[in-house]
């Protein structure tokens, strides 16, 4: 299935929507058609976009409304689009829940319009982006571990893996279809960043996918994949467990141990700045008293990273 914009069916009724090059902001989502009843995965960073992607879908929603959303995680390019589908019963995990409310969308719009070099640093990530009027609409029903529910006739398993990617990651299963939508424990063609870890869950969530019945798997950014992908995802994330903690036994700083690590084959993936954070919450598994950097010192590492010279 080529990598292209828009919706793309993968099995009855279970359908991918993908946002080339899959980059900063730039997520995938999912929807499931039952009988009359459809579930929306995920929504995107901003209202127009996010009424692109209802758009493309309303072929197939216009006998089976949205009833039901699934936010697999709190980062905004996967939940500020709630406000268009605030009718819909919205779920996620409590610790997603939680974690949406920590990060609003008036937060990014103030750092995009910011004076000086912090504006200038955060429009290079997310300057395409429009997160002014966007209002938050935080999930209706929450859940811990394991979650189960039908749309339309169809059972849909939810299953709770984080913390990893961010506090609460949620995989969304569909077992008819052999459909897994992954949210962000998977970044096909880009580096993982992992926000919160420890980086063994992560691990052990793509074990998980793994051993699983899946025949589709739909990442959070990126083209679809295979269990081949899965596994490239998991040898990065243990190769980055690896290096870091060597480093970090040999007193090395998290910055410095950043820079030092040689990606060798993981280097052709995109933003692999993201190592710099990555680096930095092995340190902070390693030693709950290490300091990690602020927001903005973070993407600042990574963009350092990424710039030659």
């Amino acid at each position: 299935m080529t990598y292209t914009l828009g919706l793309h069916e993968l099995a009855e009724g279970c359908h991918a929507y993908l946002q080339p090059d899959g980059g900063w902001g730039w997520s995938n989502a999912g929807l499931v058609v039952g009988d009359g009843q459809s579930l929306l995965v995920d929504t995107l960073f901003d209202l127009k976009i996010t009424r692109r992607m209802l758009d493309a879908m309303g072929g197939a929603t216009r006998t089976a409304p949205i009833s039901t959303v699934v936010n697999t995680h709190a980062n905004g390019d996967h939940c500020y689009g709630n406000q268009l589908v605030r009718d819909a019963e919205i779920i996620a995990s409590d610790a997603t829940a939680h974690e949406m409310a920590e990060v609003p969308p008036a937060m990014l719009a103030a750092l995009n319009k910011a004076p000086g070099e912090v504006g200038d640093l955060f429009r290079g990530f997310f300057g395409e982006f429009d997160f002014e009027g966007i209002e938050p609409v935080l999930p209706t029903r929450t859940f811990t571990g394991r979650f189960e529910f039908e749309v339309g006739g169809r059972q849909v398993e939810l299953v709770e893996v984080g913390p990893a990617h961010t506090r609460g990651d949620t995989l969304v299963f569909v077992p008819d279809a052999k459909v897994v939508y992954s949210g962000d424990i998977l970044f096909i063609g880009g580096t993982p960043i992992v926000w919160v870890g420890p980086l063994e869950n992560w691990i052990a969530a793509c074990d998980l996918i793994c051993a699983s019945d899946v025949d589709h798997i739909v990442p959070g950014h990126g083209p679809l994949t295979d269990k081949a992908g899965v596994v490239a995802i998991r040898d990065y994330l243990a190769f980055v467990v690896h290096e870091a903690t060597d480093r970090f036994h040999g007193g090395m700083d998290a910055w410095d141990a950043a820079r030092d690590i040689a990606l060798d084959g993981f280097s052709e993936w995109g933003e692999h700045g993201r190592l710099a954070v990555n680096v930095d919450t092995v340190y902070r598994t390693l030693d709950p008293a290490h300091k990690s950097p602020d927001v903005v010192e973070q993407f600042r590492r990574m963009r350092a990273m990424e710039t030659p010279g």
